[in-house]
């Protein structure tokens, strides 16, 4: 045999785990198979027509066992002794095998949703939170997913939660609570370069909810609570000065005319006869009272 078929799980250069379109990806999966089925082998090949000659003696019934069909949302890896097969994933539609020599996979290339369990993360300013989330991600090339990775859904779930530990780990509380956005599309961008060999694509990452520790949000929500008090008192401070000032010139106004004054108690008798009250005060200049105190 020959060295080639003890070589390593196939590596993809990043440049190119990043095209789209049926076409590019076929032509990936070319690419990425190191060992073709033309190296299994004088032995292979005996098998292999052993195979076909005992389809054919067989036939009509062994034409069921060879044709098979997978849906239009997979993806079919064909192994010929153990080998994944020239061209790549197979399908959507019908596809050809040999009933002893042919095994095959079926890869859902739609995209999976899955939540991050909650995680108890130190943010740089030594806080401690409970942050959790949720990944979309599908199969960009189903014969890296199914050759270089045992599971690769598994472990797409196991690095999504490391890596939302090691990235909250670089932010501290006003950064987790403010910036979820640049967050979510940093956590994206790692998983994503992270997964390339794997034939992973990382559509969108979500950050779901920030759980601060009861402690900590009793002593935000007193720092809120003495924040508002002092800027209600700023307030009404102000207020009392703007009143003073407008009540200042309004009694040089006065001064300046005394039958204003007289005006001024006949608006107030009007402003209190209108609110129907049984009990009505006249105020008295303090002029008549000097008056009765002289005598």
């Amino acid at each position: 045999m020959d060295t080639d078929s003890e070589a390593a799980p196939m590596q993809t250069p990043r440049g190119k785990g990043r095209v789209s379109g049926t076409g590019r990806h076929d032509m990936l999966d070319g690419e990425a198979l190191e060992n073709p089925d033309t190296d299994i082998g004088f032995c292979g090949w005996l098998l292999v027509g052993f195979s076909l000659l005992l389809m054919v003696l067989t036939l009509p019934i062994s034409i069921w066992m060879c044709i098979k069909i997978v849906k239009e949302y997979e993806r079919a890896i064909i192994f010929r002794l153990g080998r994944i097969l020239r061209g790549g994933a197979k399908g959507p539609g019908l596809f050809f095998i040999l009933p002893c020599t042919d095994s095959f996979i079926n890869v859902d290339m739609r995209t999976i949703t899955f939540d991050i369990p909650p995680q108890e993360v130190l943010t740089k300013d030594s806080v401690t939170v409970s942050v959790d989330g949720v990944v979309y991600y599908r199969v960009q090339n189903a014969t890296l997913a199914v050759a270089n990775i045992t599971n690769a859904d598994a472990a797409t779930r196991l690095l999504a939660q490391t890596t939302l530990r090691n990235v909250l780990g670089t932010k501290n509380l006003a950064e987790i609570l403010s910036d979820r956005e640049e967050i979510a599309h940093s956590m994206q961008s790692t998983l994503d370069d992270a997964t390339d060999d794997w034939g992973i694509k990382v559509e969108r990452v979500e950050i779901k909810d920030v759980k601060l520790p009861q402690q900590l949000q009793r002593a935000m929500a007193a720092e809120a609570e003495a924040s508002r008090e002092a800027r209600a008192k700023v307030i009404a401070a102000e207020g009392e000065m703007n009143a003073s000032r407008a009540l200042k010139e309004a009694s040089l106004v006065i001064a300046e005319s005394p039958s204003a004054l007289q005006l001024r108690y006949l608006q107030t008798l009007s402003t209190i006869a209108a609110e129907k009250n049984s009990t009505i005060i006249f105020p008295l200049p303090m002029e008549m009272m000097q008056a009765f105190m002289k005598r």
